[in-house]
Formats: structure tokens, C-alpha cells, sequence
């Protein structure tokens, strides 16, 4: 069963599909190579780029990603400065790093193939990586695949859990694949679904191990809350986005300009924390998938503004967390959370319902209340496409986290104020946005050829 650790992941933006994956994929490469005893032959690597991370990856960094993966950089360490560096290194040098003891001529516009022909059958977002010694000599090639949140598997493990899986030899004492299993589990053991998730999470480490893995992952939220509302400037990739955070949270902080206003301050300072996470995200700055990086600001910003100034605020993050990582395993397990096969809808939407259920749950609210919660925030989602301009993870994506964040407080106060049983089932929503993602055309699930990708043009 996948953990918290797993649905919120430390990483570096623009992209969890198309940045944090493929250095990972880059890295583990390198990894099955050594595996072969094969490393220090490698004369030259070729990357073949398919999908969407061919269609999108110039505007998400898909590249640069792939460059600190073969150099041995992984998502959650990598430092910004260091990573500048050892891109500047492979563009104007030509020289990559493999090891410690082996470098490589490697030519970014030569190695790296944006192979825009070319659509897998399995994922949409594949690559492939071959390794070569000298005299052409033909190493080790395999395909893998990005799926969205830091998630990634080789081909032949494609639909498959890893054999080799730490998990897969734990015996969890809560197993659960649907929201229907979930509730029968809280009926039978009277648990909330944040101790059903804690209580699988302690088959995984000690509890204290636990808690501090979520105070971590809080932390590195909160952070690049921080961040992204004092970085003022201008968004990298050509489209001239300003950061627009800083400036509402100084209008905010400011006596006289709105923040006395209470009924129009709660959606500004829902908009101001999650566009600030989501400018930090599109300026490569350190986030969180929640659960993919495209839509890493709705968690944080409704976390940000409900439970923060709270007495008991550890308690309460804590407890969000654990409920919002159990919905977002649902959307994983039985669905999809990537862009390129589901739409926005499987990003914002997910979170949203993720971040709905977390509300709900540190309000009070029963499991049935909060899977109500989860269910309202992907019902109004539905059918969101991925259109991102330029393949830049900033318009329409920056505004999309605010919005959901808005709707995620409202579908949970809309859950908690219901009475009786309610009419659609989370189960059943998870499944409609994964018939409306499957029927969805390609053009609209990030590959920026159609939508506002096409129609907004650049002056």
C-alpha cells in the first residue's frame, strides 16, 4: 500500500511528471547500468524523450531534469545552486559527471531527442535511455515511464507493484483500494481515517519516525509558502508571468487595504498562499507534489490559513495530512493523478478532494462527512483539462491552485452542513473522472495543442 511518503514528495518544480520523474528515471538509468557492470564503459548516453514529455518538456524543464539525473542529483537533495552549475557545465562544456571517476561528452541538443512522433501505448509520458560504449557499442536501453506525482516504473513493471518494494513485505493491518473498503474499516474499528492511515503507518517505521516524516513534509510546505509570498520578479520560460503573491499578501499585511474585510480576505488569502507556492513551483523552487507538483498549492494554502494560528496546530496538520494522503492513494490506486493522462482533473481536481477531505477531518467531521468532502471537490472538477501556455507550468496552472483551494474550503463546509446520507459516493467519482480522462481528447491532457495553449497568443 503506498504512504504518506509516498503521495507528498519533497522535490524541486516546475513539473512532477515531467521534471522529478524524469530525473529519477535519469538516475535509476544509471543504477540498471551499474547493476550490468557496465558504468565506467559508458562512452556516450542517448535520451529519447516520447509523449507528452517530448510535447511539453522544453516549458517543464524535461531536459535540464534528465542532465542532474544522469549526474546523480535525485529530486528531494538537490540544491538549486549546485544543479545551476552542472546544467551551465553540460551547455557550455559538453562534459557530464556520470561518477565520481567518470565523465562523458554529453551534447544536451545532440543526446536529449524531443521525439514529438512518437506516443507510447502504456503511458504517455515514456522515455528512453541507451547507453553506449565506445566504438558505438551498445550497452543497456530500456523505456520508463513517468506517471505523474514522482511516481516511475521500467516498462516491464508497467501496471505492476515493484517486486522489490519495501512495502510490498509489510502486512498493514488497515488494507483498503476503495473509499468502500476505507468506510467499512472506520465502522468496523471505530478509527477516523487518519488513525486507519497512522495505524498503517506504523507497520512501516516507529510512530515517532512517522510524525516526523509529516512535520517534514509540513515544513517544506510551509516553506515555499514563505518563500513564493516575499520572491517578487518575473517567471523563467519566456511568457513574462509576474509573481503576483508578494504584492496581495503586502495588501493583506496592510491596515486599511482589505485585510479588515473578512468576507473577501478568506479567498485572498487562500489565493495569496497557494499561488505563492505554485509561482515558487514554476520558478524551479523547492515544493511538495500534493499530490503532483502542477498542483502543489491548494494543500498548503488551505492548511496555511485553517490550521496554522490553531492551539493545537501540529495535531491538526498532522491529522490533515494523514486524511488527504488516504484520498490521494484512492485517485493513484484507481485512477490516475498525471496531467498527461487525466487532465487537470487528475491533478488540481485530486488535490482539491484531497485537501476538502483534510479540511473536513480537522473540523470534526465524521468519515462519512469527510469522504463526502472528497467527493464535492473532484464532482466540480470534472472534466478539467490540461492546457498549460507554452508548456509552462504557470498559465492557466498558478490561478487553478487558488481556485481549488476556494473550492476545496467550500466542498468541505459544504459536507460537514449536509445532513443524511449523500447521493454519489467518492468511488464513484474516482471512476467518472477516470472514464472522463480516458474519453478525454489528447490535445487537451498536457501536450499544449489545444485549449488556452493554442488561443492565447504571445505579443
Amino acid at each position: 500500500m503506498l504512504g504518506v511518503g509516498d503521495i507528498f514528495k519533497i522535490g524541486i518544480g516546475p513539473s512532477s511528471s515531467h521534471t522529478v520523474g524524469p530525473m529519477i528515471i535519469a538516475k535509476r538509468f544509471l543504477d540498471d547500468v551499474q547493476r550490468t557492470g557496465g558504468l565506467e564503459q559508458i562512452s556516450r548516453i542517448h535520451v529519447e524523450l516520447h509523449g507528452s514529455l517530448a510535447l511539453t518538456g522544453h516549458g517543464h524543464g524535461t531536459d535540464r531534469a534528465v542532465i542532474l539525473g544522469l549526474a546523480g542529483q535525485e529530486p528531494h537533495s538537490a540544491d538549486p545552486d549546485t544543479c545551476d552549475a552542472i546544467i551551465k557545465e553540460a551547455m557550455e562544456t559538453h562534459q557530464l559527471g556520470l561518477s565520481i571517476h567518470h565523465r562523458i561528452r554529453f551534447v544536451p541538443d545532440r543526446d536529449i531527442d524531443f521525439a514529438m512522433d512518437i506516443m507510447p501505448v502504456e503511458h504517455p509520458n515514456g522515455m528512453r535511455l541507451t547507453a553506449y560504449a565506445r566504438g558505438k557499442e551498445l550497452l543497456f536501453s530500456a523505456v520508463y515511464f513517468s506517471l505523474g506525482g514522482g511516481f516511475t516504473c521500467r516498462v516491464d513493471e508497467f501496471g505492476q507493484e515493484p517486486k522489490n518494494s519495501p512495502a510490498a513485505k509489510i502486512e498493514f493491518p488497515h488494507v483498503f483500494e476503495s473509499g468502500e473498503k476505507l468506510m467499512a474499516i472506520g465502522h468496523r474499528t471505530e478509527l477516523s481515517i487518519a488513525e486507519i492511515m497512522l495505524a498503517n503507518e506504523d507497520a512501516r517505521r516507529p510512530r515517532i519516525e512517522t510524525e516526523s516524516l509529516i512535520d517534514n513534509i509540513w515544513n517544506a510546505m510551509n516553506t515555499s509558502v514563505d518563500r513564493g509570498l516575499k520572491t517578487e520578479g518575473i517567471l523563467p520560460g519566456g511568457l513574462d508571468v509576474k509573481r503576483r503573491a508578494p504584492d496581495l499578501y503586502k495588501r493583506l499585511t496592510k491596515l486599511g487595504e482589505g485585510a479588515g474585510n473578512e468576507r473577501e480576505a478568506l479567498f485572498d488569502w487562500l489565493n495569496a498562499y497557494a499561488m505563492a507556492v505554485n509561482e515558487e513551483n514554476a520558478a524551479g523552487g523547492r515544493v511538495v507534489t500534493a499530490p503532483t507538483n502542477g498542483a502543489a498549492g491548494v494543500i498548503p494554502s488551505v492548511i496555511r490559513y485553517y490550521c496554522v494560528e490553531q492551539p493545537n496546530a501540529t495535531a491538526m496538520i498532522r491529522r490533515f495530512l494523514l486524511t488527504a494522503a488516504a484520498i490521494g492513494l484512492l485517485y493513484k490506486e484507481r485512477a490516475s493523478i498525471s496531467g498527461a493522462e487525466m487532465g487537470c482533473q487528475g491533478e488540481v481536481g485530486v488535490a482539491c478532494s484531497m485537501a476538502a477531505a483534510g479540511l473536513a477531518a480537522v473540523w470534526g467531521g465524521t468519515n462519512e462527512e469527510i469522504e463526502h468532502a472528497a467527493e464535492i471537490g473532484m464532482e466540480h472538477n470534472l472534466g478539467l483539462t490540461c492546457d498549460p501556455v507554452n508548456g509552462l507550468v504557470q498559465v492557466p496552472c498558478i490561478e487553478r491552485n487558488a481556485i481549488g483551494a476556494v473550492k476545496a474550503a467550500n466542498a468541505a463546509r459544504l459536507a460537514i452542513q449536509s445532513t443524511g446520507p449523500h447521493r454519489v459516493t467518492l468511488d464513484q467519482v474516482i471512476e467518472t473522472m477516470r472514464q472522463t480522462g480516458l474519453d478525454m481528447n489528447s490535445k487537451y491532457k498536457e501536450t499544449s495543442q489545444g485549449g488556452l495553449a493554442v488561443n492565447v497568443v504571445e505579443c
